[in-house]
């Protein structure tokens, strides 16, 4: 078993930044790709980053890309997601997940079904 635990949410203006920060525990040696996704009210969970066990790959959702960067520190078995220029519509509660497949592929990590565990999440507000 693996537990995640998010934080870093908060409110913030628009134009500001937040940092992430999902820690993990447990049987971490078995976790391949970590990702982040978010839930907006009335939406659907949605892909926002994912990065491979090496931190060599990295994957973005096309709306956070050049904004948002995920990063990984192996031996602190946390993961981070640095998110600059928020706006409104990134309001959204966050999650972090963990996958313990070696075989998933960048297509598969953009799909929350693929990952076997989750955070409790950690809301972001993003003021106009």
């Amino acid at each position: 078993q693996v537990q995640l635990v998010e934080s870093g949410g908060g409110l913030v203006q628009a134009g500001g930044s937040l940092r992430l920060t999902c820690a993990a525990s447990g049987r971490t040696d078995s976790v391949y790709v970590m990702g982040w996704f978010r839930q907006a009210p009335g939406k659907e969970r949605e892909f926002v980053a994912a990065i491979s066990r090496g931190s060599r790959n990295t994957y973005y959702a096309d709306s956070v890309k050049g904004r948002f960067t995920i990063s990984r520190d192996n031996v602190k078995n946390t993961v981070y997601l640095q998110m600059n220029s928020l706006q409104p519509e990134d309001t959204a509660i966050y999650y972090c997940a963990a996958d313990n497949s070696p075989y998933t592929t960048p297509q598969m990590m953009r799909d929350h079904t693929q990952y076997d565990y989750w955070g409790q999440g950690t809301q972001v507000t993003v003021s106009s």
